[in-house]
């Protein structure tokens, strides 16, 4: 990684660094991104990768695990274990050879299972899930023991032994710790530590018949890795009494301390992977990878470079404030990376024909147009004029005011990068749509300024025969609303139905069929556009990743208004 900021000071930083500072754990540093292999990553876990990556990075000797907290198979699946160790490393993070899975421990979890019965701790308990549910309690009134809840030592042991052995039906029992089920924390009323599911798992097979639950694996794991610092989102606070409980009565190899960040939320998307797993199965968008999507797999393919994102969570900065974060911000991150780096070209996405009648037929003539306006290194790329031309419908009218600085009837604008043209006729259809434009070139300015002649714009275009015709597809917000986890009813139902706009006839300037050039252009006046996975040379497909502008509160003020 070469950014070029640093992380400002934040209250785990500073907590971070008091323990370093007093030797606690020795003076080591270890955290670890624990991701469940459940669904793709999304902007939200970015945040969490560059924390718990960046924290370590920053401290000599410090280190950071990839760890997948793979305790239910029914839902994981080693597709996301691949998309999540990709995921990772594109956004700039190594965890070297440090790759666990809760599921390596699936041996010692089960000791620890068993030295909490031995030690009166954790009982087998044939309560269904909803009779459980019922025995909780609520909020404000305590839960009710379990009726098998004083089984014996010996009859708990022989019964989670034969659990493991696969002698019950599914859901038949489960075991669960002996705490209080009068706790105010609901998460200290007995949870359940394992229960019975005969499905394949992805690493073990059909070894296992009884999995752990993810609040009695989570932060073991953790120990016997050797965490010394635990970094959760805030929904893990109620949990960390469970955490402490666990550790407190076991005999374990470290003890990591857990401290508790904001989550990140984003306006106009939603964050959950159910959500957005929902999305995915209603076919409302094309896959977990769909550029409209907040996964990174999607940010990816629609053009965001890892320096914008890491840019990005920087900015947001740690916190134990919930806020909703602006969509702006991440997409002025990616414009402000793209602009000095991402090399120009021309596109025309909704093209109408230009006749340049005093340019010979058969003439093609090469200009040369800087790649980049500020960066000389980059070099230069070509153009073709050629007596038809096209540019976009709408830089002309037949008239305007004085602040239309593009084509009309009568004037005069200049081709970016080329010369001046001079409209002289608007041709019509039978139904009185402007088709084709009859202009005439002044051979003299070509990246001259006419002297004496108002001029009342720079417009872009392409050649008509020296082009390439490819699909461009344009994005606007997932959602209608800023907070669409707020909507009731089917997510899938509440997607904005324009949220992506297909262009299938633009055409683009010759080089940007070359399928080898895989990075963002600037199409000038337009935005930056990155290349499709869908794209051939033949047929390039281009996404929009960000406007030139924020179009962010344009949106917010039409909606206002509608409202």
């Amino acid at each position: 990684m070469n950014d070029t900021t640093t992380p400002g000071a934040d209250f785990i930083r500073d907590i971070i660094a008091q323990d370093l500072a007093e030797r606690l754990n020795g003076g080591r540093l270890h955290t670890r991104f624990p991701p469940e292999p459940n669904g793709y990553l999304h902007i939200g876990h970015a945040k969490s990768i560059c924390l718990n990556f960046g924290v370590a990075a920053e401290h000599p000797g410090g280190l950071c695990n990839l760890r997948f907290d793979d305790t239910n198979p029914e839902k994981e699946d080693v597709e996301y274990v691949d998309s999540i160790q990709e995921d990772v490393r594109w956004l700039g993070f190594d965890w070297e050879e440090r790759i666990y899975y809760a599921s390596d421990y699936f041996p010692s979890l089960c000791r620890f299972a068993e030295a909490l019965i031995l030690a009166g701790k954790a009982y087998v308990c044939d309560l269904s899930a909803a009779e459980m549910r019922d025995y909780r309690g609520t909020l404000t009134e305590p839960g009710r023991e379990s009726p098998y809840r004083e089984r014996t030592v010996e009859e708990n042991l022989d019964l989670f032994r034969r659990m493991r052995a696969g002698e019950f039906p599914d859901g038949s029992r489960v075991l669960r710790a002996r705490i209080d089920m009068a706790s105010p924390n609901m998460n200290m009323r007995d949870p359940a530590l394992y229960r019975i599911r005969r499905v394949t798992h992805h690493r073990t097979g059909d070894d296992w018949v009884i999995y752990p639950t993810y609040d009695f694996a989570h932060g073991l794991s953790d120990a016997l890795e050797g965490i010394t610092h635990s970094l959760c989102t805030l929904e893990f606070e109620d949990h960390r009494p469970l955490y402490d409980w666990f550790l407190d009565n076991l005999e374990v190899p470290a003890r990591p301390r857990q401290i508790e960040f904001s989550r990140l939320s984003l306006e106009y998307t939603v964050m959950s992977k159910r959500k957005l797993n929902a999305l995915v199965r209603a076919g409302v968008v094309r896959g977990w990878d769909d550029p409209r999507m907040p996964t990174i797999s999607g940010l990816r393919r629609r053009g965001f470079t890892p320096e914008s994102i890491r840019q990005f969570c920087r900015l947001i900065g740690i916190s134990k404030s919930p806020n909703r974060v602006e969509y702006a911000l991440l997409e002025n991150c990616l414009r402000t990376d793209l602009d000095a780096r991402a090399p120009r070209a021309m596109a025309v996405l909704n093209p109408l024909r230009v006749v340049i009648v005093n340019f010979p037929e058969d003439r093609v003539e090469e200009l040369t147009a800087p790649a980049h306006p500020q960066n000389e290194a980059m070099g230069t790329r070509r153009l073709f004029f050629t007596r038809e031309i096209l540019i976009e419908q709408e830089d002309f009218r037949e008239s305007a005011s004085k602040e239309y600085k593009r084509l009309v009837l009568g004037g005069e604008v200049r081709l970016r990068n080329g010369y001046v043209i001079r409209c002289l006729e608007a041709v019509k259809s039978d139904a009185g749509e402007v088709i084709a434009l009859r202009c005439e070139y002044d051979p003299a300015t070509l990246n001259v300024n006419p002297v004496g002649r108002k001029v009342r714009g720079v417009i872009h275009w392409v050649s008509a025969s020296r082009c390439v015709v490819g699909e461009v597809r344009l994005y606007a917000p997932l959602f209608h609303v800023p907070e669409p986890d707020a909507l009731k009813g089917e997510i899938a139902e509440q997607v904005n139905p324009d949220s992506m706009t297909v262009l299938a006839d633009c055409h683009l300037e010759p080089g940007l069929a070359d399928p080898r050039r895989d990075f963002a252009y600037q199409f000038e006046r337009l935005g930056y556009f990155f290349r499709d996975p869908d794209s051939t040379p033949e047929h390039p497909v281009f996404n929009r990743a960000v406007s030139l502008r924020d179009t962010w509160a344009k949106i917010e003020k039409q909606q206002a208004g509608a409202g």
